[in-house]
């Protein structure tokens, strides 16, 4: 599957047909990723993670303006909790699809997804879509296939 041009211009890197993520956007992009078709934008930066990262308020105020749904799950790198997978799990359900998730690299949102997504999913599947977007999720997999 050939990326569009937006997609290769922001590097949106789609997990599913309804889950894309991102490293951190701007406002500026708003206005193009809801032209794209995508609906809810979720952001799972902490602001202050990096200087001159937009504020996730800045970036809120420019979705909500072009229509889109807009939640924030800030995780700080490293320090995952289950009140912050389960609130993941639920926006991922709740908004609107498809979904653009951001944080730094993209590489949490994918974590985060990986995470919630595993036990309807399985291991195998986790790791197909994942790697199709560029991450290697094979550590995270195995931690969760010995927890079974």
């Amino acid at each position: 599957m050939g990326q569009t041009l937006l997609e290769s211009l922001m590097d949106l890197r789609p997990i599913t047909q309804d889950f894309t993520v991102s490293p951190q956007i701007e406002v500026e992009d708003v206005a193009a990723i809801a032209g794209a078709g995508y609906r809810s934008i979720l952001c799972n930066r902490p602001d202050g993670e990096d200087y001159g990262q937009p504020a996730y308020d800045a970036v809120a105020a420019a979705a909500e303006a072009a229509g889109l749904a807009v939640r924030w799950v800030p995780i700080v790198s490293g320090q995952m909790t289950q009140a912050a997978l389960d609130d993941f799990r639920a926006a991922l359900d709740e908004m609107p699809k498809p979904i653009l998730a951001y944080c730094r690299t993209g590489t949490r949102c994918t974590m985060l997804w990986s995470m919630t997504r595993f036990g309807d999913l399985g291991g195998d599947e986790i790791l197909r879509a994942t790697a199709e977007a560029g991450y290697d999720m094979s550590g995270l997999v195995a931690q969760l296939e010995r927890r079974q």
